[in-house]
């Protein structure tokens, strides 16, 4: 996606085939049932509305000029901040955070290896 677009102009490419079958968040203790977490930003009807039709629950905060806010599971989103914090520690590895390995196989492995370092931390 070129340019200063938002990433919700290309999220129904993305998830395009996305079923309740590709999500493991229930292996963490969370609700039996498959749910999509995102942050305010991908706040959008039609966008719940399709994950809703996948048999997925979105897990997405209203944003704060809703008319009508969505409700959504909170304790189930708190959970979120615990990726986020994952991400945050393996972009503490310069070489991940821009992202400078030439090939995509070296920047997978380049990830393996950080996300190994960080869990034997």
């Amino acid at each position: 996606m070129p340019g200063q677009a938002h990433d919700l102009r290309e999220t129904d490419t993305l998830i395009c085939g996305l079923s309740a079958g590709h999500l493991l968040a229930p292996s963490h203790g969370l609700q039996t049932n498959h749910c999509r977490a995102t942050d305010r930003a991908f706040d959008a009807d039609w966008l719940r509305n399709d994950l809703i039709e996948r048999d997925i629950i979105p897990v997405i905060p209203p944003k704060s000029n809703r008319k009508f806010p969505a409700e959504f599971d909170k304790e189930t989103y708190k959970w979120r901040h615990l990726i986020e914090n994952y991400f945050g520690k393996l972009k503490e590895n310069r070489g991940i955070a821009m992202r400078s390995c030439k090939t995509d196989q070296s920047f997978k492995a380049f990830i393996a290896i950080a996300a190994t370092l960080i869990q034997t931390r």
